[in-house]
């Protein structure tokens, strides 16, 4: 028997949505992860986190098997195939995606709040069977489940509620449904669940016609939306793959796009890293919509930029690192002492409490981002320049004062140096958009100011002996994250200090492979291990061709795509000596690192 392992690796999962929420599938055929209804929401199918009380929903032949996946080519549409010693079957999963009208805006998608799941035999005879065991609020409430006929069910306990529909009569069984049968060459069986939420009026009528229809209508939406990529080099299908995972990872209702849709995954198996990563990081913003940009989704760019401006309007001073798919900034960070954990890995925390920590660098990250949209043709709203004037000036007031920095660590405030070089950043791009649009602006003090900050820079945040950037003024620690500097145009690649820095990264956080660690050696007061972070990987691609080596960058590109899955999902971080991959996924963040590093080869390929 294919009777799924208890956690499966991180890898094995696929993703499907549609953009309020999302699901990820194992090879098994098993949903174990799924929130409704939003992707912040509690789970209904939560055994990745504890496999005996998180409740899933499987679909898969009985007996010994093989699979292999894939997605339906331009969509986020997953098909699994199953070979047995006489049949073959595909699984076909989706969560269908409606439009309001012919060219829909990402607001006007809405939801219907469903998984479904279709089985097609198309050699021979396979028997099946489907588990649909739903467990709400994480697993905590074991709903009461019932049926409406041989075809329908309802499940609901507390403020949740749940149907089910299945094209073959089902039982009950363990607090939730069971149903199987044989399908011969042919022949097909459908199932899907809908979440009702807490009042249940009416259950819509459904058929295997209807759920046939709609994923017609789910794979058109994809395939033209993906056809939409103006990206035509020679890594479009990783590149496209990317988008597709970016934009299932949008919030439709405001275009904001989440960092991952899972929370506490191990940042190492059994340790105590383990985040609610369902927010939406200002960090990411500008690599978002640069991205997003750069393969002609102009419109999704707006959307995100209008999110940004909508969530961080204010005070200054009141900037958060991250935001709630609305714009939220209350994201309290509590633990879940009933799950035990993605294989012992606790504990398991829901919200983020990083989202009250004090970073400099997310305001150069939110002028950057202004500036980027404004490079690709977006406009300056006069209000929002006055907000920015105003990020700037606090800026100008509160530079020289340590922070928690980049990596959100819990421990004393420091002075880092890629929050000073964020700093700079802030200010630079306001110099550039005052002087492009004759904005107004203290341009003269804002000269003062950022010459002021590359100065303390150079001088403090570079170390002669170690001849690296290091991570804070005083310091002897590297940190990847001055990989960061040629790319924001603090300093150039070909600086002697920064070839020096990249070398030394290269030599002491990197495996031979290229895999490259955040930092090695510095207590952030977390404690515990880590794997490499891809996204610094990706980084380090970028300097190599900065550097005029595109030979190794290429190479070093090419050996970070095998450490995707099968399905070309990658997560946050990896483990070098396993390739396991670790943390929370699919990563936004990753993704984002990938489809710039695949255009920046395609330019440097066309200037060689």
């Amino acid at each position: 028997m294919n009777e799924p392992p208890a956690y499966p690796p991180i890898g094995d999962y696929g993703l499907i949505g549609d953009m309020h929420t999302c699901a990820l599938v194992s090879k098994a055929g098993s949903v174990d992860w799924a929130c409704f209804p939003r992707f912040d929401s509690a789970s209904v199918f939560g055994r990745i986190l504890d496999w005996n009380k998180g409740g899933f929903f499987s679909l898969a032949p009985r007996g010994v098997y093989t699979a292999t996946r894939r997605y339906i080519e331009g969509t986020n549409v997953l098909e699994t195939t199953y070979e047995t010693a006489t049949a073959r079957a595909v699984l076909t999963d989706f969560m269908p995606v409606t439009a309001h009208v012919e060219h829909p805006s990402p607001r006007e998608l809405r939801t219907r709040r469903q998984i479904v799941r279709m089985l097609r035999c198309e050699r021979g005879a396979v028997e099946f069977e489907m588990q649909c065991q739903p467990r709400f609020d994480y697993g905590e409430i074991l709903p009461h489940a019932s049926l409406l006929g041989e075809y329908r069910g309802l499940a609901h306990g507390g403020r949740d509620a749940m149907s089910i529909y299945c094209s073959v009569p089902m039982r009950l069984a363990n607090d939730g449904y069971l149903a199987d049968g044989t399908l011969y060459e042919g022949g097909s069986f459908a199932v899907s669940v809908t979440y009702e939420g807490d009042i249940v009026d009416r259950i819509e009528a459904l058929d295997e016609a209807e759920l046939t229809s709609r994923l017609d209508e789910t794979i058109r939406f994809w395939q033209e939306w993906s056809g939409a990529c103006s990206y035509k080099g020679e890594y479009r299908e990783d590149v496209v793959r990317s988008a597709l995972t970016l934009k299932a990872l949008t919030y439709a209702p405001t275009g904001a796009i989440i960092a991952a849709p899972t929370t506490s995954l191990p940042e190492t198996v059994g340790g105590v890293r383990n985040w609610d990563y369902r927010f939406t990081w200002i960090r990411d913003a500008a690599f978002a919509l640069y991205a997003l940009s750069i393969l002609g989704y102009r419109q999704e760019a707006a959307e995100f930029k209008r999110w940004i401006e909508w969530s961080t309007l204010g005070r200054a001073r009141d900037l958060q690192i991250m935001y709630g798919l609305t714009g939220e900034r209350r994201l309290t960070e509590l633990e879940l002492p009933f799950l035990e954990g993605y294989r012992d890995s606790r504990p398991v925390r829901v919200g983020n409490g990083a989202h009250s920590q004090f970073q400099l660098d997310i305001y150069g990250e939110i002028v950057d981002s202004a500036h980027l949209y404004r490079r690709f043709g977006g406009n300056m709203d006069p209000d929002y320049w006055a907000y920015l004037r105003r990020v700037v000036e606090f800026v100008v007031e509160h530079w020289r004062e340590p922070d928690d920095g980049i990596w959100e660590a819990r421990a004393e405030r420091q002075h880092h140096v890629f929050s000073k070089v964020m700093c700079w950043v802030a200010i630079d791009r306001a110099i550039r958009a005052a002087r492009a649009l004759e904005l107004p602006g203290d341009v003269d003090q804002w000269r003062s100011v950022r010459e002021e900050i590359r100065q303390e820079v150079l001088t403090r945040g570079y170390d002669a002996e170690l001849g690296s950037f290091v991570q804070h003024f005083g310091s002897k620690s590297l940190d990847a994250s001055a990989l960061m500097l040629p790319l924001v145009r603090f300093i150039r690649a070909t600086d002697p200090r920064m070839q020096s820095t990249i070398g030394a990264i290269e030599k002491h956080l990197s495996t031979p492979e290229g895999l490259v660690y955040r930092y090695r050696g510095f207590d952030d007061g977390v404690g515990g291990e880590e794997g490499a972070f891809l996204m610094c990987s990706f980084w380090l691609v970028d300097n190599l061709l900065l550097l005029g080596e595109s030979g190794r960058a290429r190479a070093l590109f090419e050996k970070l795509r095998t450490y995707s899955n099968d399905l070309d999902l990658y997560s946050e971080q990896i483990d070098p000596r396993s390739l396991e991959l670790l943390g929370n996924f699919p990563q936004a963040f990753t993704h984002l690192g990938l489809i710039n590093a695949a255009v920046q080869l395609d330019r440097a390929a066309r200037r060689d």
